[in-house]
């Protein structure tokens, strides 16, 4: 696995760097909506820790931290009311998996049917 790299933009946007259109914020995670949305609900989640995938954060986050984070992201589905018609988590990782920023975050996508989760892989 690779180092955390603290230039990422999304660690600038925690450190205030980097502006974004905030919807949630407590002690484990922030929420934005995406500036390049995918569905009509689209919004990053990302723990205030420096991890760079889903699996570092699993490994390497405190209980409490990665608590913390699942409930942040229970909350932003409650106070967007996606769970009634239903919405996606994406977590990608790594080259393979998509992962354009290497800080871990989750994708809530919802508001409308969003249709397959994947094309086949060729």
């Amino acid at each position: 696995m690779s180092t955390y790299e603290d230039n990422n933009i999304f660690a600038k946007i925690l450190r205030g760097e980097i502006p974004c259109d905030k919807v949630y914020e407590d002690d484990y995670a922030l929420a934005f909506n995406d500036i390049n949305p995918q569905a009509p609900v689209h919004i990053l989640v990302i723990p205030k820790g420096s991890y760079i995938s889903i699996d570092d954060f699993g490994v390497n986050a405190p209980a409490e931290e990665v608590a913390g984070f699942y409930k942040a992201v229970a909350n932003i589905v409650a106070e967007k009311e996606l769970a009634g018609d239903g919405f996606r988590t994406i977590a990608n990782t790594g080259l393979n998996g998509g992962q354009e920023v290497p800080h871990f975050h989750v994708h809530i996508l919802g508001g409308a049917a969003l249709g397959p989760m994947i094309s086949k892989a060729v």
